[in-house]
């Protein structure tokens, strides 16, 4: 979504008969790049491939056309190649809405306007509200009005607000300051000093959207979104088969050492890393992560979560809220959640799981 803050998933690789691999953001990794063209594949279930770099990120898709594609249709909706181009167009049109550095986005109007009313899009409004209900639900472990913080942060560069600053902005991260008006489709900061960072759920509320549209827009038999690493399968796999995702080992972010992979029928996957973008500098190792309370990178006993559920909104919002909770805190916040289950792997090398992580997902583990 921007070029410093918003990659808050891990990267994948959405690959058809094989397992996606979860792993930290690492676009040199990406096996099929095709710039936002597609690729026809007509052999197995009329599989169209494509990509697109959206949200600061590789975004791929592969569609399962099915055997209604290949004929002449009347039905008005897309096919599996007209679909490949509504996704494409569908993510470059969130992110000019979402991307907080783009000085005519949604977001960026919005915290531009210190405290005056904005008019957006019903698409913010209901990214905004998202956002909002996840915040409220944990407790400000997660706040989209993390940008007053992070947005002094720059990952990229390597660059760490000064004590003086950090302390000035943690004021004005406060999710209660962000107020809608729905008949108006306007936002207001109560707060002038206020900022909105979606990074934390951006990818996971647009890769929803996206199923939504295949269902109601198009004629396709199943897809697989990857929104670099935010993961979301689109009905059941056509062979019946279950999905396949891979977590790749943290402890080589950049290869392909698993440690395990995942089984599901649908809904999505997300993987949250420390490693994933890290700068180091004089007074020591600094991860994107950010604890809301304090505006530092969170201090926790995780190296990366994976977390599954129906909605892939919540999956983003859960993998960030996670970090800040720590491991045992985090499994207590995945039990009160009935969709939602996760796999926690610690920096002491030891692994954990929430209840009925093993029958949701029959995990299994690689063999070292």
């Amino acid at each position: 979504m921007n070029r410093r803050a918003l990659v808050l998933g891990a990267f994948s690789i959405a690959a058809t008969g094989a397992a996606s691999l979860l792993t930290g953001c690492h676009s040199g990794e990406v096996s099929r790049l095709f710039g936002g063209s597609a690729q026809q594949d007509t052999i197995d279930y009329n599989l169209v491939r494509g990509s697109t770099f959206a949200f600061d990120t590789y975004c791929e898709f592969t569609i399962y056309g099915g055997a209604d594609n290949h004929a002449e249709h009347t039905s008005g909706k897309a096919t599996a190649q007209e679909a490949l181009t509504l996704l494409i167009s569908e993510c470059e049109r969130y992110t000019a809405l979402l991307d907080p550095y783009s000085e005519t986005s949604d977001i960026a109007r919005i915290n531009a306007a210190h405290g005056a009313p904005t008019t957006v899009d019903p698409d913010t409004i209901a990214a905004l509200t998202c956002g909002l209900e996840y915040s409220e639900r944990f407790d400000g472990l997660f706040d989209i009005t993390i940008g007053a913080v992070s947005m002094l942060w720059d990952f990229k560069e390597g660059i760490r607000p000064t004590d003086e600053a950090r302390t000035n902005a943690l004021p004005h991260v406060n999710w209660r300051n962000v107020h809608i008006d729905e008949e108006t489709a306007t936002v207001t900061l109560t707060d002038p000093e206020a900022k909105i960072d979606l990074g934390g759920i951006a990818k996971g509320f647009v890769a929803d959207r996206l199923c939504q549209t295949l269902r109601e827009q198009t004629i396709i038999e199943a897809a697989v979104i990857s929104l670099g690493g935010n993961i979301a399968y689109f009905e059941s796999k056509p062979d019946h088969d279950s999905w396949t995702t891979g977590i790749r080992d943290p402890a080589h972010p950049g290869g392909t050492e698993l440690v395990g992979t995942i089984h599901t029928d649908g809904g999505s996957v997300v993987t949250s890393g420390l490693y994933e973008r890290t700068f180091t500098d004089s007074a020591g190792t600094w991860w994107h992560i950010l604890d809301p309370k304090t505006g530092m990178p969170v201090q926790t006993d995780l190296v990366c979560d994976t977390v599954i559920c129906e909605s892939s909104a919540l999956a983003d919002a859960l993998s960030t809220t996670l970090f800040v909770a720590g491991s045992q805190r985090g499994q207590e916040i995945v039990c009160a959640i009935p969709d939602a289950e996760a796999y926690f792997i610690l920096e002491d090398g030891t692994h954990a799981a929430s209840e009925h992580w093993q029958q949701r997902t029959s995990f299994s583990k690689a063999r070292k």
